[in-house]
């Protein structure tokens, strides 16, 4: 049986190929991912969104996995996404139409897993980061230079 790690290694290499079927094959029957800073579950084949909703915006995207830290059922990965802004971005409040720039956005994920199969996946997508190298984010240095309201 592979270890939990090994499991997690297959997850990102799936959605690096776009493997959606794969992708969801490695999640238990029950479990979700959690998109944390779009705010918003995915159960069942709906799982495989995820992967189709990133290779559809950055058609070249690569998962850069930075640091695995284990313990027990637990897998937590601390990547970078990174690709360019070729196709329209799905989000829950709206889609954002392609700016042809590139991300590097830092991620962090945190996996729960039960008989060599995922239970739950948190990805904690740095949002704001990602959003502002998309240059989509440009009232928010205006926002920033008013002092705070008391």
């Amino acid at each position: 049986m592979a270890t939990n790690e090994q499991v997690i290694r297959a997850l990102y290499q799936a959605a690096e190929v776009q493997d959606v079927k794969k992708f969801v094959s490695l999640f238990a029957d029950s479990g979700y991912f959690y998109d944390v800073s779009a705010g918003r579950k995915y159960h069942g084949n709906e799982i495989g969104r995820t992967v189709e909703i990133y290779a559809t915006a950055f058609p070249d995207m690569h998962r850069e996995l930075h640091d695995f830290h284990v313990s027990g059922d637990v897998v937590v990965v601390e990547l970078s996404l990174n690709g360019t802004h070729r196709g329209p971005l799905e989000l829950p409040a709206g889609t954002i139409p392609a700016t042809g720039r590139e991300i590097h956005a830092p991620c962090c994920d945190v996996f729960k897993l039960k008989d060599g199969k995922v239970q739950s996946f948190h990805c904690y997508t740095a949002a704001t980061i990602l959003l502002g190298q998309l240059g989509v984010l440009t009232n928010l240095e205006a926002a920033l230079t008013h002092p705070p309201v008391k």
